[in-house]
């Protein structure tokens, strides 16, 4: 069984930007979406892959990820996946000997930029960097899923501010 367990923080401050040691574009959309799991399409820089995540709210879900050929995920991007599409570019920054991922969204969620750290087990201690704000791993609208419905570009003041969670 595959499981993910991943913290979601806001980016308060550009700081980060300075440690960044690599980015990539990153175009997905989804297949399905029911309250079980959602199915994804993902091209990330040449790489395209397949992912089934389970819709559990929290730190830890299951995820299943595979490998398609380039052009299927293209063609299903195009054609089978629902609008808007995320598009975002990934940033890779390392802080007290951790990777995190900061996704810094374009399109309908440009304003929008998430930082990411997967942990190996529930309870594992890290060090947060100043530029990792509000954690928000257990809000859905933060869920990529849910701003493919509700994009940043809808949300209310409010809700941007970190309001009515």
């Amino acid at each position: 069984m595959a499981l993910e367990i991943e913290h979601k923080f806001l980016v308060v401050s550009e700081e980060w930007r300075s440690q960044v040691f690599e980015s990539r574009i990153i175009r997905q959309g989804y297949l399905s979406n029911n309250p079980q799991a959602s199915v994804r399409v993902r091209i990330e820089g040449q790489e395209a892959n397949i992912n089934i995540k389970g819709m559990t709210l929290g730190i830890q879900r299951l995820e299943y990820e595979y490998p398609i050929p380039f052009a299927q995920a293209n063609e299903l991007l195009d054609k089978l996946c629902t609008k808007p599409l995320i598009d975002k570019t990934r940033h890779l920054v390392e802080f007290a000997g951790r990777r995190w991922e900061i996704d810094e969204f374009t399109g309908e969620n440009e304003g929008l930029i998430v930082a990411e750290l997967e942990l190996k087990q529930v309870g594992e201690t890290f060090e947060k960097p100043a530029w990792a704000g509000e954690e928000v791993s257990g809000i859905v609208r933060y869920y990529n899923v849910s701003l493919q419905k509700y994009p940043f570009s809808d949300w209310t003041e409010a809700e941007r501010q970190g309001k009515n969670a």
